[in-house]
């Protein structure tokens, strides 16, 4: 397995490095190395940054030279400003963080991502000892970000490569059979009888639906609501008319069905607390 490393050169701010510090933890990385960093105690504002990473990530972070991280690693300097073109080693080429992971992903080679200076980053001088350039996409107008958002966004990127697993679920799209889709279809088409008499925009709105849903993989869950939200609708439209889809209510439900569902889901929208985000810290 390759070995991934985040160094900063000569960090001003403590509390930045508390910051690079916590997004190391949050995607999977725990080796932080310094080159000349200020004095960095426990009480210091890089402890209050830290969050969790205080515990293993910072008090295990090891000061080191730049000699030596260009000597042991593959190394790849994080800076906002590029050159144009090759008339530039220096600075060019440059890869985006996520061209980066396609990149290491291909590759097994203990890699450094270097990050520079809060005021002035990586120096030319330092930049022509790396092996990479990576160079985070921003405006034009304010291309330089902070060193820990540098860092934290760099490190997102680069996830895949450090993280086997998040805490989100690991959900597959279950997406409507296609004779309860046709059903919504017919449902739909019943209801435009009701509201459009004009045979040209009835048929230019069918195709714009049939369009629209089939873009977004409906669930059976979504499908069934909408086939019933439809009915219904044709029933205020003309109350003396009966449903023109035959097999409706026992593809979609009773209407109360689907409309207890609907209540069930908006009780637990509106349940207290349920908006809160359980994995906030502090």
């Amino acid at each position: 397995m390759s070995e991934f490393v985040v160094v900063v050169v000569e960090p001003e701010t403590p509390g930045n490095v508390g910051t690079i510090a916590r997004a190391m933890k949050n995607f999977g990385l725990s080796d932080l190395k310094l080159v000349d960093p200020p004095e960095i105690d426990r009480d210091s504002e890089a402890y209050g940054f830290a969050g969790h990473a205080r515990e293993d990530v910072l008090p295990n972070a090891e000061t080191v030279t730049f000699d030596e991280v260009v000597e042991r690693y593959h190394t790849v300097g994080c800076t906002a400003i590029t050159a144009e073109d090759a008339r530039s080693h220096t600075r060019f080429p440059f890869r985006t963080p996520a061209e980066l992971r396609e990149s290491l992903a291909a590759v097994e080679t203990d890699t450094a991502l270097v990050f520079g200076r809060e005021g002035t980053g990586l120096n030319n001088d330092e930049l022509s000892r790396l092996d990479e350039v990576c160079s985070i996409p921003a405006s034009a107008d304010y291309p330089v970000l902070n060193l820990g958002q540098a860092a934290t966004v760099t490190l997102y990127e680069l996830r895949e490569l450090f993280v086997d697993e998040t805490q989100l679920p690991d959900v597959e799209r279950e997406r409507a059979s296609e004779p309860e889709i046709e059903r919504l279809y017919d449902q739909f088409d019943a209801f435009l009888a009701h509201v459009e008499h004009r045979e040209h925009k009835r048929e230019r709105t069918q195709r714009l639906v049939r369009r629209l849903v089939g873009r977004t993989h409906p669930t059976e869950r979504e499908v069934s609501t909408l086939t019933g939200v439809f009915r219904r609708a044709a029933r205020e439209v003309d109350p003396d008319r009966e449903s023109v889809v035959s097999g409706t209510e026992s593809a979609s439900g009773s209407e109360s069905g689907s409309d207890s569902a609907s209540a069930s889901e908006a009780a637990s929208d509106s349940t207290p607390g349920s908006g809160s985000d359980p994995t906030a810290e502090e």
